[in-house]
């Protein structure tokens, strides 16, 4: 695998488990503080057109909210809603002026969550997980990629506020509208600097799922878009709803796993000397890479909304003595930014702006962990 592929996989390893689901795209412009833009796919139908069989919104019981509840609280329901309930839903993803239908299935059940993100036209990619486990099929480039992923991840991302959120981002109501002719609360998250994207969310009022979301940078140009086109809240679902419709004969199996960290005396331990504002290091871990043999480094920075993951890969005698070209690339909605430091590549995914993945890449250096440089003194 050359290193240009490896970069690519790499982008595509952390992209496919986020909210990213279609290729390359140049963002439509439409001020977050308008109404909603006419370019909402022209095939979103009601979501009254659920099947009969399933429990639709319009049955599912009301949560008692108050008016004057806080932005965040609704983002909160929100959240609390797409992790601890049953849903089945169809949604147009909109993304650059190309639009993909996609189905979402998810389930909770004695504790473990199992998800199933199918497209319905175009690339036929599905993504199935069953707790901590991602399996990736990529029938367009007859691939299987089979990840470890956080068992609280989902395949499509909303955003979630804490304290520390509220100091980079603005959380507002903006208005309390109808959509698919559902009462929905119309909230902002909108960042306060350059490094990292906003939402627009129209929010249920009584189920407090999302049936509308916007990704936005800072000056309100929507980057990509998902309308629920019909939505229902089964109280049970069949395992048969998460077996692939993906026929994988002939297909090349690529594993990227968690691995035990090497031995500390061998192990140099990277940090960023710098991060953007509200950035903090909140995992590290080590990974085996799809095309690596030897397990990688495996930061993520988070800002408690936005993230982005860091792998650090020491390269090989060939490889070093080749010159060390930055290369960025953009999947979807997310943004990858490689370098060379100290003879490491280093490999930056967030759905963050371009420049908050070459920043953070390029604010990485090797220390020696304490214990070592202890007992050389």
């Amino acid at each position: 695998m050359s290193a240009s592929e490896r970069f690519i996989a790499l982008t595509l390893a952390w992209t496919v488990a986020g909210a990213a689901l279609a290729g390359e795209a140049s963002p439509e412009r439409t001020p977050v503080g308008e109404t909603s833009p006419e370019s909402t796919p022209a095939q979103k139908t009601s979501l009254d057109q659920a099947p009969a069989h399933k429990t639709s919104l319009e049955s599912a019981p009301a949560q008692k909210t108050s008016p004057e509840s806080a932005p965040a609280q609704w983002l909160e329901r929100m959240n609390r809603a797409l992790t601890t309930r049953n849903y089945d839903g169809t949604f147009s993803h909109w993304h650059g002026g190309q639009v993909e239908m996609l189905r979402i299935i998810h389930r909770v059940q004695d504790g473990t969550v199992s998800e199933r993100l199918a497209s319905l036209d175009g690339s036929g990619r599905e993504f199935i997980r069953a707790g901590p486990s991602l399996t990736c099929y990529l029938p367009d480039k007859r691939t299987v990629l089979v990840e470890q992923r956080p068992p609280q991840e989902s395949l499509v991302g909303f955003p979630a506020v804490n304290d520390q959120t509220a100091s980079f981002y603005d959380i507002r109501e903006v208005t309390h509208t109808r959509l698919n002719r559902r009462s929905t609360h119309v909230i902002t998250v909108s960042p306060k600097d350059e490094y990292r994207y906003g939402y627009r969310l129209w929010i249920d009022d009584s189920t407090a799922m999302p049936l509308k979301t916007q990704l936005c940078d800072r000056r309100g140009h929507v980057i990509e878009q998902i309308v629920f086109a019909s939505l229902t809240l089964p109280a049970h679902i069949p395992d048969s709803a998460f077996k692939p419709d993906v026929s994988t004969a002939g297909f090349q199996w690529l594993r990227n796993e968690s691995g035990p960290p090497a031995p500390a005396a061998a192990t140099l331990a990277w940090n960023a000397m710098r991060l953007p504002p509200g950035f903090r290091m909140a995992a590290r871990s080590a990974q085996t890479l799809p095309g690596s043999a030897d397990p990688v480094d495996h930061l993520v920075f988070t800002d408690g909304l936005a993230s982005v993951s860091v792998f650090v890969e020491a390269q090989r005698r060939e490889q070093a003595d080749q010159p060390a070209v930055p290369e960025s690339a953009a999947v979807g909605s997310s943004s990858a930014f490689s370098t060379v430091i100290d003879g490491h590549k280093i490999t930056a995914v967030g759905e963050v702006p371009p420049d908050t993945v070459r920043f953070i890449a390029s604010q990485l250096k090797a220390e020696e962990p304490a214990a070592v440089s202890s007992r050389r003194r």
